[in-house]
């Protein structure tokens, strides 16, 4: 197996893990002022802090592969998806 294939297998899972926690944190992952809103917010509630700091976590995680990606030539899809225009 190559690493091109390895590292997409790897982003896929951190992407899906990320949009999950996104989801159970109630966070847009487009809207970058929202997603810094709910990362700097400590909740009360063990199981709402637990979910934004695995949130965070996994965004640190993604940004750490990106880099590896970037240092060895590869170009690493984004998080989120350009959005298309329809007109």
């Amino acid at each position: 197996m190559s690493g091109f294939e390895h590292y997409e297998r790897e982003l896929a899972d951190l992407d899906h893990e990320i949009r999950r926690y996104a989801a159970i944190c109630g966070v847009d992952l487009a809207n970058r002022y929202a997603l810094d809103a709910c990362l700097q917010e400590h909740h009360a509630n063990w199981a709402d802090d637990k979910a934004r700091e695995s949130l965070h976590g996994l965004l640190i995680l993604r940004i750490k592969l990106e880099a590896e990606m970037i240092e060895l030539g590869f170009a690493p899809p984004p998080l989120i998806p350009p959005a298309t225009f329809e007109t």
